[in-house]
This record gives structure tokens, C-alpha cells and sequence, in this order.
């Protein structure tokens, strides 16, 4: 191992089995609370809320949690929240994943950005772009979908002390009904952005709040929704890069459908909530697979960062690397509702549908209910590209190999 100042430079196998990283990726919400109040948002609690700060993790805590996840050949941490950036000891936060050799990827808003923070990104860079939400490209629209009077002025200001730093950038945005006008402007505007080398993405299903906290927030979420039409013409305004991209990811990533529930990398990764508990990922919040750590102090005398199984009796205060190999078990789970077993795992779309635990958690609180519009998203797709007729549905079709006009089981665009 190699150090700076800053940064550490690490091996990527873990020292104990030197058979590569336990834990490949981290994801780490610093709070829940957010300066803006985005109509569409899943999680965001008010930046003022004193119980939700009274009772997020303190820097010390953190810092904890990265060395452990660093001893375990974790090379990426990143960091989101809400709006991560409402922390007054970020700074201290970031310098500690950096000198512990960990790539930041921060997802923010930008208003939050200070000239001390860009010159701290600019100093030390986080190896990865920093990746900004974009709300909107005028003040109106922008401050409408935030419900931040002057919220568009300090995006911009944010925007551009990063971009006068020099810090590599990714912007995205978000598939609103009052957006929809707004999209060739956003993409021209992206791409005058440095190093702005791909066009950039958007949130077009919108997911419910997966915490199940406010049923009428889930009602507004849900009335933003574009119908599968509007998103089908969002998808493919560029019909031939689009046909070019979905048979590429129908080639490498379509594969026969089952009644498997965690089919995603959910068990090569972890999750670290606001509050200090691990789920699978950020979507999962099933109390079933939240589990409580316990800092590197608390566990036994002589145990090792992989833990020696001890602790690993209470799910409350397991070890970051406990909890870890815990959700690995996840990819034995098979669902057990009746409606995903006789569809979602008998269809051949199921790779492509974006229906997971997560979404359906946050729909439904279970983790195997098929979620309707994500289905009807699916099969719309499905039929611009010829994989399907009109009136069929995937599940019936059972295997894409009959859709596959040379025999050889390449689904065709």
C-alpha cells in the first residue's frame, strides 16, 4: 500500500482470502432530509426536520463504517440522501473516504455547492464524476418541481463554481409531464458541459417512497407517472440508437426467466441508511432485510473485520461485513406469490422490465407483487421492437427463441 496526504492506494483483494472484494460497493445516504421539496421525490424529509438529523449517524461513525468497508476490498463509496451535501462535516466525510483510497460518487442537487467544496473537489478529486438532478432549465419550471423559491439560482451557481474548477460532471433529469418541453433545451444546454461525452440520463418511471411513510405523497407520485405511449417516445426519439442499444442489452443481459426474486447484483453490495442500517440496496427497506451495525469498537476482542460469527446472532448489531454476507442468501429467495410466479417468472421480458424487490416493496410492501405500470412500460417496449404482437403478453410467449427469426436464440430489433 501506497499513501499520500489524501488519498491511500490499496490492494483490491481482501487480505483474509485473497479471492477478491467481499463487499463490491457501497452506498452510503448521509441523511434523508433535502433543501428542496421535489414534487416527485421518494425519500426527501424537510432539511429542518430536528428528529431525522437528532438521529443520523455522526462523521466518527462514518468514518468507522469506511474503514470497514475498505478492509474488505471495497474500492467505491457513494454517497447520496437526500441532498448529502446539507451536512456541515461533508468535507470531513470526503476526505476520510479519499484517504482511505475510496472513488466518491456523489449524487447532489448542486445548490449546495460552496467555492471551499469545489476547490476541496478540485484538491482532491473524487475519480468519478460528480452527478447532479436537474429540475428544470429556467427558474419557473426549476422552482415549481422543487417547491424552492430561488432554488434554479443557487443550481446554476452551484454548477458553475464546479464547472470553473474543472470537476467532471454528469447530469440527469427527470421524466415530469412539465419537464417533457423542456428536453432539447437540457440536452443542448448538457452538452456544452466539459467533458459531457454521453447524453444524459433520466428517471422515467418515478419510484414510490420506498420507506412507506406517506401514502399521499405516493398518490401525487403516482399522477406524474407518464403513460407507456409518452415514454415509448421518449425512449425512442432516436429509433436507431435506441434498436442498436436494446439489442445489445437483449445480448448480453436477457437470459431465461424463473421465479428467482434478487436476479440483480443486490447480494455483491451494501446499503447504509441515514441511521446506521444496511439494507441490499437503497430500494429494499422490507424490515425483514434491514439490519442494525454495530461499530468496529463493539464487536468482540479479536474478532477480524469479516467477523468470526459471534455477532452475527443478533441481525440488530451485526458487523458491516456480517450483514454483507448475510444478503448474500438473498439469491436462494424465489417468490411465492401466485401472480409473479404464473407471469413475472415464466416472461421472457423480465430482464427488461425494471419490476425488482424494490419496486415492489415501495408499491405494494412485499417483495414479490408485480407492479402494473412497470409491466405495461415493459411490454410496450417490447412491441415497437417487434418482440411481441399486440394482444400477447410475455409470459405467454414463455422464450424469446420463437421471436428469434434465425433459430439461434437472439431476440431481433
Amino acid at each position: 500500500m501506497t499513501a499520500s496526504p489524501y488519498v491511500s492506494r490499496r490492494s483490491r483483494l481482501h487480505p483474509a482470502s485473497q479471492m477478491g472484494p467481499v463487499i463490491g460497493r457501497l452506498d452510503i445516504e448521509l441523511t434523508e432530509r433535502c433543501n428542496n421539496d421535489c414534487v416527485h421525490c421518494c425519500i426527501n424529509r424537510p432539511a429542518e426536520d430536528a428528529d431525522a438529523r437528532s438521529r443520523e449517524m455522526s462523521t466518527a461513525r462514518i468514518i468507522d463504517l469506511l474503514q470497514q468497508v475498505t478492509d474488505l476490498g471495497c474500492l467505491s463509496v457513494r454517497f447520496t440522501g437526500g441532498e448529502p451535501l446539507l451536512r456541515s462535516d461533508f468535507p470531513e466525510i470526503y476526505i476520510g473516504a479519499r484517504r482511505l483510497g475510496l472513488k466518491v460518487i456523489l449524487f447532489t442537487n448542486a445548490t449546495l455547492v460552496s467555492q471551499s467544496l469545489a476547490k476541496l473537489l478540485a484538491e482532491i478529486p473524487p475519480l468519478a464524476p460528480v452527478e447532479i438532478s436537474v429540475y428544470g432549465m429556467r427558474p419557473d419550471s426549476y422552482d415549481a418541481v422543487t417547491r424552492r423559491p430561488g432554488s434554479f439560482r443557487k443550481f446554476r451557481q452551484g454548477m458553475n463554481r464546479l464547472v470553473e474548477k474543472g470537476i467532471p460532471l454528469v447530469v440527469k433529469s427527470v421524466l415530469l409531464p412539465q419537464l417533457v418541453s423542456e428536453r432539447e433545451e437540457f440536452e443542448t444546454w448538457a452538452r456544452t458541459l466539459p467533458r459531457e461525452d454521453r447524453a444524459p440520463g433520466y428517471a422515467t418511471t418515478l419510484d414510490l417512497r420506498g420507506r412507506r411513510d406517506d401514502d399521499s405523497k405516493n398518490v401525487q407520485i403516482s399522477a406524474l407517472r407518464l403513460p407507456a405511449p409518452a415514454v415509448i417516445e421518449h425512449l425512442t426519439r432516436d429509433a436507431e440508437s435506441y434498436r442498436n442499444g436494446m439489442a445489445q442489452f437483449a445480448e448480453r443481459f436477457m437470459t431465461q426467466p424463473d421465479d428467482r426474486l434478487f436476479r440483480c447484483g443486490a447480494s455483491h453490495g451494501i446499503s447504509v441508511d441515514a441511521y446506521g442500517r444496511a439494507q441490499p440496496c437503497i430500494g429494499v427497506r422490507d424490515p425483514e432485510y434491514t439490519i442494525g451495525l454495530s461499530p468496529a469498537a463493539k464487536r468482540p476482542a479479536g474478532s477480524s473485520a469479516a467477523g468470526d460469527g459471534k455477532e452475527d446472532r443478533d441481525r440488530s448489531q451485526m458487523s458491516l461485513a456480517a450483514a454483507a454476507e448475510s444478503f448474500r442468501e438473498l439469491r436462494k429467495l424465489r417468490a411465492t406469490n401466485p401472480l409473479y410466479i404464473s407471469r413475472c417468472a415464466r416472461c421472457f421480458l423480465k430482464d427488461l422490465c425494471e419490476q425488482c424487490p424494490a419496486k415492489s416493496w415501495a408499491e405494494s410492501g412485499t417483495l414479490d407483487t408485480p407492479v402494473p405500470y412497470l409491466c405495461e412500460i415493459a411490454h410496450a417496449q417490447a412491441r415497437y421492437l417487434g418482440w411481441l404482437n399486440e394482444g400477447e403478453t410475455g409470459w405467454e410467449v414463455g422464450s424469446w427463441e420463437t421471436r428469434s427469426a434465425a433459430g439461434d436464440g437472439r431476440l431481433r430489433v
